[in-house]
C-alpha cells in the first residue's frame, strides 16, 4: 500500500516536472516571437525573420516548429524573477498575439499570409469578393424582411426631403422678380441670384454625397438639412443683396446633399423586384414640393399688405414670408430622420455587423407586426462582412491646440471625400460615370434652366403686351392741378406743370422726357419703373417719396428741396394680375408631372430603366424645340406642360440607374 501511494506521488511531481517546462519553453518562444516581430516591423518586411541568427531554434525540418529541451535555457529572462511555482494567468499579458497563435505564433508553409504582410491589391481582391458574396446574401435577407410598414415609414420620411429640393428649384423663379425690385438690383446682377443656388448645389452634392460614403446616409442626411434649413430661414431676414446671395448659396449647399443620399438610403431597404416601381413613386414629392412652392407663392407674394418696416432701414415684404414657409419642409424632414435608423446595408460595408442586424430585425419585426404576424421569427444568425481595410490617418498630438486637431481632421475627411470621389473613376464603374454624367449634365441643363428661365419669359411677354398699350402725350400744358390719382403706363413728353400738386398718388410705369416742373409739390408719392429724363425741376418741393437721385435722368434740379426721402425699391403688387399669372403657370407645369410620375411608377419595371430613359429624353427633347416657334402666353404654357410631364420619367429611370450601378461605398 505505501508503495503504491509513493508511485503515485513519484507520478504526480512528474507531471508537475513537465508542465513547468512546457511553460518555461512556451514563455521563451512567445519572447522570442515578440523581439522577431519588433525587428520586422521596424524593417518593414517579413524576410528579416528567416535571416536571423537564431532561426533553428523556430523552425524544424518540413517548416513546422521545433523546439528543443534545454535546461539551461529554462530560465530564460521572460522567467526571472519568477519561482518555479508561478503561473501564467488567463488575461495576462503574453506577447504579441498573432493569428496562428494556436500553431506556435507563426506562418507555416500552406497557411494564409497575415492582412498585415499582403499587399493593397491582394486585400482589395478579397474585399471586392466578399461584398459579391454580401450583395446576394442582402437581397435575400431584404426579401425575408419584407415590404411593409417600416418602408412607407422611411418612403414619407425622405419624401420630405426630396419635397425641400423640389421647393428649393422653385424658390429661386418665384422669387427673383420681387427681390430684384425689392433689393434694387440691376438687371446685370439679377442673373447671380438664379445661378447661385445651383453653384451651391453642385458643391453640396460633391461633398454631402462623398459624407454619406464615410459617415452614413442618416447622419449625412440630417446635417445637409439642417444647414438648408438654418440658412434659408436666415435669408428671408437678411437685407443686403450680397448677404442674400450668401445664404442663398449655403442654402443651396445644403439642399445639394438631398438627391443623392435620399435615393441611396431608399434604395439600400428596398428588394430588387420593387425597387424602380418605389424610387419613381418617391420622386413624386419633388413634384408635390414643386406644387407646394407654386401654391404659397400664389397665396403668398402678390400679397404686399403682408409686409412690414422699421424706418426706410429694414424692410420685411411678402416674399420673405414666403423664404420662411418653403423651410418648413425641410424642418419637418430633418425632425422625422431623428427617428429613422441607419441604412443596415451601409453598417455591413463598414464592418458594424452587429448594429446592422439589430436594424435589419427592426425592420422585419416592424413588417410582420403589420402583417399581423409577429410571432414569425427572424432567422438570421449571421450576416457577412466584407474585410476591413485599415488606412492610415494624420491625427494630431494630444499637446497640438484644438484648432489645429480640428483642421487636421477636416482636412482627412475632405481627402477621404476626394478619394472617394475618384474612386468612381476606377474600373469597372469608370465608363458607367463618364455616360451618366453625360446624361445628369444634359438633364439638368433643359429642366433646371427652363425652371429658372420661364418666369422670366412670361414676365418679358406681358411686359411687351403692356408696352403696346402705352399712352403718349406730348406738348401738355397743366398749371394749378392737383393730381391725387394713379398714373400708369404713360410717356408725357415736351410738357409744362406750373404750381401743380402731386399728393398721395402712385405712378407706375410713369416716363417724363424733356419736361418742366416749376414751383410743383410731390408728397406721398410711391413710383415703380417711373424716371424723369432730361427734365427741369425749379423751386420743387419733394416730401415723403420714393423719388430717388437715379430716377432723375440727365435731369436738372434747380433751388429743390428734399424732405424724408423713403430709400430702396418700392413693390407694389396692387392690380398686378402678371404676379398671379406667373405662379399660376409654374402650378400647371409641376401639375403637369404627375401623369409622368403614374406612368415611370407602373412601367419601370416592365420596360426596363433604359428604354423609358431614352424615350422619355428624346421626346422631351422634342417638345423642347417647338418652345423656339412660341410667340404667345398659351403655347408657351403649353409646351412647357409637355416638356415636364415627358422629362419626369426620364429623371425617375436615372435615379434608379444611377443608384443600381454603383457598389455601396461609392454609392
Amino acid at each position: 500500500m505505501e508503495d503504491t501511494y509513493k508511485d503515485r506521488t513519484s507520478l504526480v511531481k512528474g507531471a508537475k516536472d513537465i508542465a513547468k517546462e512546457v511553460k518555461r519553453q512556451a514563455v521563451k518562444k512567445v519572447n522570442k516571437a515578440v523581439d522577431k516581430a519588433q525587428d520586422g516591423y521596424t524593417q518593414r518586411s517579413y524576410n528579416r525573420f528567416q535571416d536571423e541568427e537564431d532561426d533553428d531554434d523556430y523552425y524544424g525540418q518540413g517548416g513546422n516548429y521545433g523546439i528543443e529541451a534545454n535546461d539551461d535555457e529554462g530560465s530564460s529572462e521572460a522567467t526571472e524573477g519568477h519561482d518555479e511555482d508561478d503561473e501564467i494567468y488567463e488575461g495576462e499579458y503574453q506577447g504579441i498575439p498573432s493569428t496562428g497563435q494556436g500553431k506556435d505564433d507563426m506562418v507555416a508553409l500552406g497557411q494564409s499570409m497575415r492582412d498585415e504582410y499582403k499587399d493593397r491589391h491582394e486585400l482589395e481582391t478579397e474585399r471586392k469578393a466578399d461584398e459579391e458574396e454580401l450583395a446576394q446574401q442582402y437581397e435575400l435577407i431584404i426579401q425575408e424582411c419584407g415590404h411593409g410598414r417600416f418602408q412607407w415609414s422611411l418612403f414619407f420620411v425622405l419624401g420630405m426631403a426630396l419635397m425641400a429640393d423640389g421647393v428649393e428649384v422653385f424658390v429661386v423663379g418665384f422669387v427673383l422678380p420681387s427681390a430684384e425690385t425689392d433689393m434694387c438690383i440691376p438687371n446685370s446682377g439679377s442673373g447671380w441670384l438664379g445661378s447661385i443656388v445651383y453653384l451651391g448645389m453642385m458643391v453640396g452634392a460633391f461633398f454631402w454625397g462623398g459624407l454619406a460614403d464615410k459617415v452614413g446616409r442618416r447622419q449625412s442626411l440630417l446635417i445637409c438639412m439642417s444647414v438648408n434649413g438654418f440658412f434659408a430661414f436666415l435669408s428671408s431676414f437678411v437685407q443686403g443683396y450680397g448677404f442674400f446671395l450668401f445664404c442663398r448659396l449655403f442654402s443651396g449647399f445644403g439642399i445639394g446633399g438631398a438627391m443623392p443620399t435620399v435615393f441611396s438610403y431608399f434604395s439600400e431597404v428596398l428588394a430588387r423586384e420593387k425597387r424602380g416601381e418605389h424610387l419613381s413613386w418617391l420622386c413624386m414629392f419633388w413634384m408635390i414640393g414643386g406644387i407646394y412652392a407654386s401654391a404659397m407663392a400664389w397665396a403668398i407674394i402678390p400679397h404686399y399688405g403682408w409686409s412690414f418696416s422699421m424706418g426706410s432701414a429694414y424692410q420685411f415684404h411678402s416674399w420673405r414670408v414666403f423664404v420662411i414657409v418653403c423651410a418648413l419642409p425641410c424642418v419637418s424632414s430633418v425632425v422625422a430622420l431623428t427617428f429613422m435608423p441607419e441604412s443596415p446595408r451601409f453598417l455591413l460595408e463598414v464592418g458594424k455587423h452587429d448594429e446592422a442586424w439589430m436594424i435589419l430585425k427592426q425592420i422585419h419585426d416592424t413588417n410582420m407586426r403589420a402583417r399581423g404576424q409577429p410571432e414569425k421569427v427572424f432567422t438570421v444568425t449571421r450576416i457577412k462582412t466584407p474585410k476591413q481595410i485599415d488606412e492610415l490617418i494624420e491625427i494630431e498630438s494630444d499637446t497640438g491646440t484644438w484648432y489645429r486637431r480640428c483642421f487636421v481632421r477636416i482636412r482627412t475627411e475632405l481627402y477621404g471625400i476626394w478619394l472617394t470621389f475618384m474612386r468612381c473613376f476606377n474600373y469597372p464603374v469608370k465608363d458607367n460615370t463618364i455616360k451618366l454624367t453625360a446624361v445628369w449634365f444634359t438633364l439638368s441643363f433643359g429642366y433646371y434652366g427652363l425652371s429658372v428661365w420661364f418666369p422670366d419669359v412670361i414676365k418679358h411677354l406681358q411686359s411687351d403686351e403692356y408696352a403696346s398699350r402705352v399712352k403718349h402725350f406730348r406738348n401738355e400744358e397743366v398749371s394749378h392741378f392737383v393730381f391725387n390719382f394713379t398714373l400708369e403706363n404713360q410717356i408725357h413728353s415736351n410738357g409744362e406743370y406750373i404750381n401743380d400738386r402731386f399728393i398721395m398718388m402712385k405712378f407706375k410705369s410713369v416716363t417724363f422726357e424733356d419736361s418742366l416742373f416749376k414751383n410743383c409739390v410731390f408728397e406721398d408719392v410711391t413710383s415703380l419703373n417711373t424716371y424723369f429724363r432730361n427734365c427741369t425741376f425749379v423751386n420743387t418741393t419733394f416730401y415723403n417719396t420714393d423719388l430717388e437721385q437715379y430716377k432723375f435722368v440727365d435731369s436738372e434740379l434747380i433751388n429743390c428741396t428734399f424732405f424724408h426721402i423713403r430709400t430702396g425699391c418700392q413693390i407694389s403688387f396692387d392690380d398686378d394680375y402678371s404676379a398671379y399669372w406667373i405662379y399660376f403657370v409654374n402650378f400647371l407645369g409641376t401639375l403637369a408631372v404627375l401623369p409622368g410620375n403614374i406612368v415611370s411608377a407602373l412601367l419601370m419595371d416592365r420596360i426596363g430603366r433604359l428604354t423609358m430613359l431614352g424615350g422619355s429624353m428624346v421626346l422631351s427633347g422634342i417638345s423642347c424645340f417647338f418652345l423656339w416657334f412660341g410667340t404667345s402666353e398659351s403655347m408657351m404654357i403649353g409646351m412647357l406642360c409637355l416638356y415636364n410631364g415627358l422629362t419626369i420619367s426620364a429623371w425617375n429611370s436615372l435615379d434608379v440607374i444611377t443608384v443600381e450601378l454603383y457598389p455601396t461605398d461609392r454609392r
